[in-house]
Formats: C-alpha cells, structure tokens, sequence
C-alpha cells in the first residue's frame, strides 16, 4: 500500500509496525481516504476492509465476521398435484 500511495500521491511514504505515514502539506485527509478507499477496492478487499476517518487519522479496519445461519433441511412433502390429461 506504501507504494501505491507513494505512486499516486507523490508524497513521502514511510511504513512502521502497522501503520503508514504520509507526509504532505497540501493533502488533506479527506484526500487520502478517498485514495486509501480506491486502493482498498482496486485490490479487492473491500468485502473485508472498510475505511474510516478518525481524529484525523485514515484507518482501515476489518469487518466483524457475521455468522450465517444454516438453512434448516426439512423434509419436503411428496408433491399432490394430479394432471388430467
């Protein structure tokens, strides 16, 4: 991702632990989150992934994953349709 903005953006990019800092002055953040949200989708991770702004920090966080409910197999009464021809 830090070349991705690096490229797009053609700022200073640094990478740390978990987070990436950009470096410019004349960016602003909502900027950035609109080209964090085009790499997150591009790269097809938007199905796990959702941006967000907070206190002035773009973060990537990952959706909770919903637990689907199975479908309960009952048995299917015979069908009682009589054709008349």
């Amino acid at each position: 991702m830090a070349s991705y903005l690096r490229l797009a953006l053609k700022v200073e990019v640094a990478c740390e632990a978990r987070s990436v800092l950009v470096c410019s002055e004349d960016l602003s953040l909502e900027d950035l989150k609109k080209l964090v949200n085009k790499f997150v989708y591009h790269q097809h991770f938007n199905n796990k992934y959702w941006v967000a702004l907070e206190s002035g920090v773009v973060r990537i966080s990952k959706f909770k994953e919903a637990t689907k409910k199975k479908p309960s197999k009952e048995a299917l009464p015979p069908s009682t349709i009589k054709h008349g021809w």
